[in-house]
């Protein structure tokens, strides 16, 4: 594979997993606007590896002080951080559960750039209520069950290409009050079971269809895709310091509006 192509999806992966711009879209839409074919399970698992990696870094406080957390559960010791990661999983079930209905009996129906433009359209005005309308006065302590299986919930959206699975939770959880960074924060705890879960099988695809060696192609993935949502990450929440997310909402909006104009032959 052409190390462009290669370089452009771990980049393109990269930046927009994490930012509530939707990276499945994106990554339906670079072959199709560049005319390359689909880059193969490999390079997919690469890809969803670099960002497993770049998020587990940046949050690694988090990470450990949950593990430590649970081991202090298993000791018979009650610990908050054992609490949030009972969350995560919690908050993940519903959408492994819908996803695995969905792959099993719809395959890829929604797969189309139609579906794309309006969900990026629509979820975007979205985000842009929740985030005006959200107030900034919790935590992610404060969160509840009832909070976390709502956010839970939001997340199946995610499943239609173009919602954004970073957009839709940081959406849910700015209507639940939260604050800025930690509504971002939290969808990116969010994220690491999702990306494990999704990895691990096409991971498992990939060794059934009996090309699993690790290849150089897989690697510079994997490191393109890990330094770029690294960085996404670290900018975004240093941008949600001060403000708000009202340039990811104009971004969308302008895509949406203009993929809306290719499908509908407004343009060209």
């Amino acid at each position: 594979m052409p190390i462009l192509h290669i370089a452009v999806l771990a980049v393109v992966q990269g930046i927009t997993e994490f930012l509530p711009i939707s990276s499945t879209a994106h990554l339906i839409l670079v072959p199709v606007v560049a005319g390359w074919p689909d880059q193969g399970l490999t390079v997919d698992v690469a890809v969803h590896i670099g960002t497993l990696g770049a998020v587990m870094l940046y949050l690694w406080r988090d990470v450990w002080a949950m593990t430590l957390g649970l081991v202090q559960f298993a000791m018979g010791r009650r610990n908050p951080m054992a609490k949030l990661a009972g969350y995560l999983v919690v908050g993940t079930l519903p959408v492994v559960l819908v996803g695995f209905l969905l792959d099993r009996y719809a395959g890829g129906m929604m797969r189309n750039v139609t579906v794309i433009a309006w969900a990026t359209l629509g979820f975007a005005v979205l985000l842009w209520i929740g985030d005006k309308l959200g107030m900034t006065v919790r935590r992610i302590e404060h969160l509840g069950l009832g909070d976390v299986v709502i956010i839970g919930l939001a997340q199946v959206l995610a499943l239609i290409p173009g919602t954004s699975r970073a957009g839709i939770t940081v959406t849910a959880a700015r209507f639940l009050g939260l604050e800025r960074q930690d509504s971002a924060r939290f969808s990116m705890l969010l994220s690491i079971p999702v990306i494990v879960g999704a990895g691990s099988l096409k991971g498992w695809d990939l060794y059934q269809a009996g090309n699993a060696q690790l290849t150089a192609d897989a690697f510079v993935a994997a490191a393109l895709a890990l330094v770029a949502a690294f960085v996404a990450i670290a900018a975004m929440m240093t941008w949600l310091r001060r403000a708000s997310f009202a340039p990811f909402v104009v971004y969308r909006i302008i895509l949406g509006g203009l993929l809306l104009a290719v499908v509908y032959g407004w343009v060209g």
